[in-house]
């Protein structure tokens, strides 16, 4: 099973691109992010067209998440549990794979920085981490329940300084700060895998570059993106690599794409 997470950054401007993709890369599932789009703006007619259902939260101009699968898709939950949220951020769905049931997650954190006429306004990254802590207790329910779990999305958090072109530009970055890292190593803590920390440890992985400049060109970039796998997840994973070819394509979005290949073959339970 190969499952691809992608912030596309307005699925409607980035239709041609996710188009293209999609049809040379062929993924059983995607995990979409800011698609900036409202359920009857969505082009759920285009991505059928491609052999992909289509589940989305849905918000205008802004946020958004989106599940594309061949497969048959159920909605678990729209919207983070047990967090009040008018942001569309997290959408959660099963998936039968062939007869294979598989959990997956469509999600977009809060980036957290203040706006820039106001760079003294702490809302955001309050927003940021009260979000992130109820997406722990909810990731530790879903690790109690034993099953094959994929997190995928725009986490919007640099672990490590080796996630970023330059570390010393971002130490006040809410990307970056103390408190955005010690929740993603709670993640960690709780016994999620990081797909491609796991099979790259020394790899750069950048899966965004800003629109400015020469960034993509000079790989001014940094990693967060990502796909966190339960343990049995883990124990499938084959291959884990950042599919750059969305962000040099036409019209791109400023993330790419990260595809993980999971072998299903007798591990998971049946329906």
């Amino acid at each position: 099973m190969k499952i691809a997470t992608y912030n596309v950054n307005s699925v409607n401007a980035r239709l041609e691109n996710l188009s293209a993709w999609l049809n040379a890369t062929q993924p059983d599932i995607v995990l979409l992010q800011e698609i900036k789009s409202e359920f009857n703006a969505f082009p759920f007619f285009d991505i059928q067209m491609l052999g992909y259902d289509a589940k989305i939260l849905g918000q205008k101009s802004y946020n958004g998440v989106a599940i594309l699968s061949k497969h048959k898709i159920k909605i678990i939950h729209e919207g983070l549990p047990n967090f009040a949220d008018e942001n569309a951020r997290y959408l959660e769905a099963d998936v039968d794979v062939k007869g294979r049931n598989v959990r997956v997650a469509s999600i977009y954190m809060p980036n957290g920085n203040p706006p820039y006429n106001a760079p003294d306004d702490t809302t955001k990254f309050e927003y940021k981490l009260r979000w992130m802590d109820a997406f722990l207790a909810h990731a530790q329910n879903l690790l109690e329940e034993n099953k094959t779990v994929v997190l995928g999305g725009d986490f919007n958090v640099i672990f490590t300084d080796a996630d970023v072109y330059n570390p010393e530009l971002f130490r006040k970055n809410a990307l970056m700060r103390p408190e955005t890292r010690e929740r993603f190593r709670t993640l960690l803590y709780q016994g999620w895998f990081d797909a491609f920390r796991t099979l790259h440890p020394q790899d750069v992985g950048y899966t965004f570059w800003d629109y400015s400049g020469n960034a993509l060109t000079a790989d001014y970039g940094m990693r967060i993106d990502y796909l966190m796998l339960s343990p049995k997840a883990a124990d499938m994973l084959n291959s884990c690599q950042v599919d750059k070819s969305p962000r040099t394509g036409i019209k791109p979005s400023d993330h790419t794409a990260l595809v993980a290949e999971l072998k299903l073959e007798n591990h998971e339970e049946k329906y």
